[in-house]
């Protein structure tokens, strides 16, 4: 693999240990802040910052994906990895739960750019037959940022820990310098052509059902990660387990599933020549450890922390998922689509999570993840049935 491809791989791996880190120290962080227990599970308190965070990357998914098109996939692996590492450096000075929340957001807009400019990047600089090989790597390494989180935040209060991985990403800063943009970018460049419009997504409709079935595909991700992992403590004191889990635990097990599940999608997609097939099953597979998550009748710690693994193997087709997107549209809107897709479910998740709240007060948390997720995940399973296959597809065209 190429040094970009590396380089990507190390990003990413930096995105995700700052864009995990507050489910990781979400408990103590917001205690220290004084939110109170009974407001740890609440949308309007002790998500806050994560649902600020998301809508950050909402933001920060559309003005990147754009600048990916327009000025190049490099000038977004810059500017956004300096952003969020400035902003998660001041996170570890906040003193209230406010400037937690508006942190959280400025770093959301910068931790938006760096997979979807990656994913461009890996996609257009290694040949068609061996692409997926690229981005499940970069997939792979970057979830393991999630279990580093979980080591630091161990050995480190939860300051030090945000000053760690803005401290990372400034390191990254200078490797990329070595990085070369896409010869394909390059070209269009040259070309006559509208890049980065974000409207020509909307028309013709034929395009936009094409566009909104790439981000639909994605919602289980953030519904297991949002809801179920980050709220794994509450879970499993309210289905009877013996002790309350550690969230920043919970978090490494599945992300540690979601890297392991990365690889395993990567080389089933290149194997079978086809990746909504391999999406398909990670859907299926979602539905049956979601279920075991919340009724399974065994109540050791050592099984909640495995079925964690479980989600997040079953929700290893995130890289793949920003794959099949970048693979779906014309090299002049494919830094935008890819950007702006990952981030747009990521930007759902305030959605999801007031679902949640919802559901919660009508049917209680265990029915009302339940019925949450089953309804993400029925979603995605109708959109994925309106996505063309993209593994053998030649990547070197514009959008007209």
């Amino acid at each position: 693999m190429s040094v970009s491809v590396w380089v990507a791989a190390l990003g990413y791996f930096v995105d995700i240990y700052d864009l995990i880190l507050f489910s990781v120290v979400r408990v103590q962080s917001l205690k220290s802040l004084g939110v109170t227990e009974s407001g740890l599970t609440s949308a309007y308190e002790g998500l806050l910052p994560l649902n600020t965070q998301m809508l950050g990357m909402l933001i920060g998914g559309l003005l990147w994906g754009i600048l990916g098109d327009k000025k190049g996939r490099l000038s977004v692996l810059f500017g956004s990895i300096l952003l969020y590492s400035l902003a998660n450096i001041a996170n570890g000075f906040v003193t209230n739960l406010t400037q937690y929340a508006i942190l959280r957001f400025i770093a959301g807009i910068g931790l938006a750019g760096e997979l979807g400019a990656g994913i461009t990047l890996v996609a257009e600089i290694l040949p068609k037959e061996v692409r997926g090989y690229g981005t499940t790597l970069v997939g792979a390494v970057g979830m393991l940022g999630a279990v580093l989180a979980y080591f630091i935040s161990t050995v480190f209060d939860w300051r030090t820990c945000y000053f760690i991985g803005g401290g990372l990403g400034l390191m990254l800063l200078v490797l990329r310098i070595s990085v070369f943009e896409s010869g394909m970018f390059q070209h269009t460049k040259e070309q006559k052509v509208q890049r980065g419009n974000f409207l020509m997504l909307f028309t013709p409709f034929a395009r936009f059902r094409k566009y909104l079935a790439c981000i639909l595909i994605g919602l289980p991700t953030w519904y297991v990660i949002g809801v179920l992992i980050t709220l794994s403590p509450e879970f499993s004191q309210v289905l009877g387990f013996p002790a309350k889990a550690v969230s920043g635990k919970a978090v490494m097990f599945a992300y540690l599933g979601i890297s392991l599940g990365d690889v395993a999608t990567g080389l089933l997609s290149q194997w079978l020549r086809s990746r909504r097939q391999v999406v398909l099953y990670c859907i299926l597979s979602a539905v049956g450890a979601t279920t075991l998550y919340l009724f399974a009748p065994i109540k050791s710690m050592e099984f909640f922390y495995f079925n964690c693994f479980l989600l997040g193997f079953s929700m290893g087709y995130w890289a793949l998922f920003v794959t099949i997107a970048a693979e779906q549209f014309g090299t002049n809107l494919r830094a935008t689509v890819a950007t702006t897709a990952p981030n747009f479910v990521r930007g759902a998740l305030p959605l999801i999570t007031y679902a949640f709240e919802v559901s919660k007060i009508n049917y209680g948390i265990i029915y009302g993840a339940m019925i949450v997720g089953m309804a993400t995940m029925l979603i995605a399973l109708v959109a994925l049935a309106f996505m063309e296959e993209s593994f053998s597809k030649d990547l070197n065209y514009t959008e007209e």
